[in-house]
């Protein structure tokens, strides 16, 4: 029989198929399509210290390998998210999640990091410094690596649960950026986020997203995700998450063969709500396929 289990920072993982955040909301909703235990565990909609009603409509625009989305991080607040939202999941979800956390601030982040500390649904926190949809904060924090290293820094002395830094791949380095981060105290990397991207209405000639630009997502990125998930693996002695445009089990596969410990599943979510249970299904058969008994036994074979 297939062994799909990982462990990962401490915790064992009964498969590597995580949700990304920000394409899963906060996964109660998709209790009503499949039985979401099945799930490795959840990274929940980006949470900031304050509630966020996101960026003026319209704030997606559709591309031919992907969607390009300009949310900017709408959520209720942490301190509603851990009073409803993680409440309201874990009727629904028995296993830990990973909050997914956002700040215009460095004191935002720490803020935000510190209510969480009490919060036992959480198993680990995600640090978002790479959004591309914010104005201030968000990826201002993830294209320097000095200013990164701080940030987990200052994080890190009030965090009581492991932190994971989602990366941007908006950079010249991402290899550099993963060292400043782990050097900052990161116990674990997650790439890639968002591409930038921006789409024109030839009608009007005016950028079909409100705000113009936004993070582009899809299996269009997929390559450029699989090249940075395999740099930053080889170059950082913490585990790695890989995303970016996956769609399938042998996707899968591909990003634990570049090193990634677990996966995460983004804007496939989107087109289909069963995504992440028709991956979780097909794995055991993509293995067999490829002679593979246990999962955990893949993750950075591609030297």
């Amino acid at each position: 029989m297939a062994d799909l289990k990982i462990k990962f920072l401490g915790h064992e993982f009964k498969n590597p198929v995580i949700p990304a955040s920000g394409c899963f909301g906060f996964g109660y909703e998709f209790s009503d399509y499949y039985d979401i235990n099945i799930l490795g565990s959840i990274s929940c909609k980006g949470t900031t210290l304050k509630p966020r009603y996101g960026n003026p409509l319209p704030r997606i625009a559709e591309c031919p390998a992907g969607l390009i989305n300009s949310i900017g991080l709408q959520n209720p607040g942490v301190d509603k998210v851990i009073s409803e939202e993680l409440v309201k999941l874990d009727k629904v979800y028995k296993d830990k999640v990973i909050a997914n956390v956002g700040g215009h601030s460095v004191s935002d982040y720490v803020e935000t990091v510190k209510k969480f500390n009490d919060c036992d649904k959480v198993l680990a926190i995600e640090l978002n410094i790479s959004c591309p949809n914010v104005t201030g904060g968000g990826m201002a924090f993830g294209v320097d690596p000095e200013v990164a290293k701080n940030l987990v820094a200052e994080v890190k002395k009030v965090a009581i649960k492991p932190i994971i830094v989602k990366l941007s791949p908006n950079v010249t380095d991402i290899v550099k950026m993963a060292k400043a981060v782990v050097e900052g105290g990161a116990d674990a990397i997650s790439l890639i986020n968002t591409l930038v991207g921006m789409r024109i209405n030839l009608k009007t000639g005016e950028p079909i997203i409100h705000v113009k630009k936004g993070g582009y997502s899809g299996p269009g990125i997929f390559p450029v995700a699989l090249r940075m998930v395999y740099e930053v693996s080889h170059a950082v002695d913490v585990p790695v998450i890989g995303m970016g445009g996956i769609q399938t089990a042998y996707d899968v596969l591909e990003m634990m063969y570049a090193g990634a410990s677990l996966v995460m599943v983004g804007a496939q979510n989107l087109v289909d709500p069963y995504a992440c249970k028709k991956i979780i299904d097909d794995l055991p058969n993509v293995m067999k396929e490829y002679n593979i008994e246990k999962l955990e036994d893949i993750i950075g074979r591609c030297k």
